[in-house]
């Protein structure tokens, strides 16, 4: 093997590693409680090389949040009905809007971090600089709750509406509310308001 490709496996064996390390810290602290020496330790890597992929803490949980967010927008592109093609626009939209808020709620300490840290309220609107850029996660999902809210409503904001829809769910009494009570009772509103939209006259 070259040195240049042992170097390549090196660094791809560091990265999952250190995400690995990340995500079991993640289960048993709050994302503002875990350190990058800590994410370190558990990686068995030392802390340099963390900073080298990642670049900073903010990074490495941005990186994180990525790629949980990636296997999202893969459903949406290839899945199965009603997340994935085939099913109709009003199915489609209600089971992005569920796996939406499943997965805000179940990263939320993660994206309460990140919303702190980086002052936006959305954590995947930039090219994630530790997997080379890519199209970005939130301008993916926007594009497709516009689309699907503009087939069935051509007569509304469909883009607004759609920044409102997303950018509610970062929001710190949201995230908020999901902590103290779960994700049932932001997910049957969210519905209503939705619905409420689409079957207006």
């Amino acid at each position: 093997m070259s040195e240049v490709r042992k170097e390549r496996v090196d660094a791809v064996r560091n990265r999952r590693a250190i995400l690995a390390a990340t995500e079991k810290l993640l289960a048993m602290y709050r994302a503002a409680d875990i350190s990058i020496e800590q994410v370190a330790a558990e990686a068995g890597v030392a802390k340099g090389t963390v900073f080298h992929r990642f670049g900073s803490r903010t990074g490495l949980m941005t990186a994180l949040m990525y790629e949980r967010a990636q296997a999202l927008s893969e459903a949406i592109a290839n899945g199965l009905p009603p997340m994935g093609p085939g099913a109709p626009d009003r199915d489609r939209l209600f089971a992005f809007l569920d796996a939406v808020i499943d997965m805000v709620a179940r990263n939320k300490s993660l994206l309460a971090e990140l919303a702190h840290t980086t002052q936006t309220v959305t954590t995947t609107e930039t090219e994630s600089t530790a997997d080379g850029g890519g199209k970005p996660v939130y301008s993916y999902w926007h594009a497709h709750l516009r689309t699907l809210l503009a087939t069935q409503r051509p007569d509304v904001d469909a883009d607004l509406i759609a920044h409102l829809v997303l950018g509610s769910l970062h929001s710190e009494p949201v995230l908020a509310r999901m902590t103290a009570e779960g994700p049932d009772r932001v997910a049957a509103a969210l519905c209503v308001m939705v619905r409420s939209l689409l079957d207006a006259p």
